[in-house]
């Protein structure tokens, strides 16, 4: 693939976790962050992103949320498990972004806040329609997702660079 062609990154917050007495690592999701990962992975769907690559904080709850998310899609992407997502700042995010092989176009990450809204904010140096405007006023509650893009390598990822395409929460 061409760097000249555009790239999607979807960021892609945990669904509503649940509090038992485990470590923060290893909190598993409440019933209405099972209902809202599954919903998510729907809307993920309809999107007709055909990611190629997920990069997925090693949580127990990260990795709940994609399990029910991916089940809704037409096809599963490559899936890798990165440890440094977890409790990632936005600078460590891009940093595991630019390491992403040039032949793949769309990825699909899922992490954290606030590391995941914060990068979010950062790299979306323009946005379609609301997009802005909704993101901002609800925030990035668990489950949400924003839909970038940009043009360039994956070593180009940098604050301002994508334009933010979608934004979707579940409703509260």
């Amino acid at each position: 693939m061409s760097v000249a062609e555009p790239r999607t990154i979807v960021l892609f917050r945990h669904a509503k976790a649940d509090w038992p007495q485990v470590t923060d690592h290893e909190r598993p999701l409440a019933d209405r962050g099972r209902k809202d990962a599954a919903e998510a992975g729907r809307r993920l769907a309809d999107t007709g992103i055909p990611f190629d690559l997920a990069l997925c904080s090693t949580a127990v709850r990260t990795r709940e949320t994609w399990k029910l998310a991916v089940h809704e899609f037409p096809h599963r992407p490559k899936t890798v498990y990165e440890e440094r997502i977890y409790d990632a700042s936005s600078g460590e995010l891009i940093a595991v972004l630019n390491e992403t092989p040039d032949d793949v176009q769309n990825v699909l990450m899922i992490g954290h806040n606030p590391g995941i809204q914060g990068l979010a904010d950062i790299l979306a140096g323009s946005a379609e329609d609301d997009a802005r405007e909704r993101m901002d006023r609800r925030g990035f509650p668990a489950a949400a997702f924003a839909v970038l893009s940009f043009t360039g390598s994956w070593k180009s990822v940098e604050p301002g660079v994508a334009e933010l395409r979608d934004y979707w929460a579940p409703t509260e």
